[in-house]
């Protein structure tokens, strides 16, 4: 090793000495996506690749999902410090008896992904007359879970609907193919599965958000273990202000951050990734409430209905705070938390 060392220049083995020291002071962090690697992860690669999880005294490992819900359970089990996962699965989490759930600390998709969607010529054109026809669904699935609730809300026997189960891949075939009437699902990705299979999902669809009929649900952001909050509450605070910076920079220039995924993920279909992106951001991120408390925030009133409905539709042992569920603390100022366009 001084053989070794002798023979590096004095200004080289200098700069190769404090990287060195610097990649020990960071604090590593197990991230984990929802799902595969997509469009709708481009904030969380860019925070990484520009550096902005280094200068935040981080060092992030970014993993693939198996699921929104299923983020919830990996932090839980203190495989992961961090993730990217659905607050209504941390409800469920604190609402059930020993169970200590993680804590969302960004909110993403302000608008809940979660709708039913019909062919535009089917004559269904409100969720009353959805009333015998037939909704197709994965059984479990929580587009399928809190329909009753929907329907109830909007004054419909939930029994008046025929419910077919099928297999996630199957939930657009069979509509397209008229096997189901109606399908219940994660928009960002049947939006985006119609568009990859030929569909025009604008003009040929009617779609019917659950949050615009009466189920104010928020949906997926940055949740953190109570482990971190407790030890390492800065650098939970620097993990938000990092993906924060990124997201304001994808919204400024997606085909930049579209191009960065490619580079990482050279198997990515580029026409479907910026589609994909581009729907979450406008349907699901830019929304009014947005605009008016900012990137990353919840509203206790809406969360505390949101809450509310889950219990109700999960049965739940107990109905959480929203303290047990959302920790603003860790959020930048309203100021730098505008989106570009703002």
């Amino acid at each position: 090793m001084y053989r070794l060392l002798k023979a590096i220049p004095i200004a080289a083995l200098a700069s190769f000495l404090a990287a060195s020291a610097f990649a020990g002071d960071l604090l590593p962090i197990k991230f984990t996506l929802d799902w595969k690697t997509q469009g709708v992860h481009a904030w969380f690669y860019l925070a990484k690749e520009n550096g902005y999880f280094k200068d935040e005294g981080l060092d992030v490992q970014i993993d693939q999902g198996e699921g929104s819900a299923a983020t919830v359970t990996r932090v839980i089990s203190g495989a992961y410090d961090a993730g990217f996962g659905d607050v209504n699965a941390i409800v469920q989490a604190a609402g059930t008896a020993g169970i200590s759930p993680p804590v969302m600390v960004y909110m993403i998709y302000n608008k809940a992904p979660l709708a039913l969607f019909t062919k535009a010529n089917s004559g269904i054109t409100s969720i009353a007359a959805m009333s015998g026809k037939r909704l197709g669904s994965p059984a479990g699935a929580a587009a399928l879970r809190l329909f009753p609730v929907l329907a109830k809300t909007n004054g419909i026997d939930p029994g008046s609907v025929e419910i077919v189960n099928m297999a996630p891949n199957l939930i657009e075939q069979m509509l397209v193919n008229n096997q189901v009437d109606i399908s219940a699902g994660f928009t960002v990705t049947s939006y985006i599965n119609l568009f990859a299979e030929g569909q025009n999902p604008d003009k040929d669809y009617r779609w019917f958000f659950y949050s615009d009929y009466g189920l104010p649900l928020y949906s997926n952001g940055v949740m953190v273990s109570r482990a971190l909050v407790r030890d390492h509450p800065d650098a939970a605070a620097g993990l938000v202000r990092a993906v924060n910076r990124a997201l304001k920079e994808v919204v400024a220039d997606r085909q930049k951050a579209i191009d960065l995924l490619l580079r990482l993920e050279p198997l990515l279909n580029a026409a479907i990734e910026r589609r994909r992106l581009d729907y979450a951001i406008n349907e699901l991120i830019a929304t009014p409430e947005e605009a008016q408390i900012g990137l990353g925030d919840m509203t206790d009133a809406r969360l505390h209905t949101a809450i509310s409905t889950i219990v109700d539709a999960y049965q739940l042992k107990s109905t959480p705070d929203t303290s047990d569920i959302f920790d603003r603390s860790f959020l930048p100022a309203r100021v730098d938390r505008r989106l570009p366009a703002e």
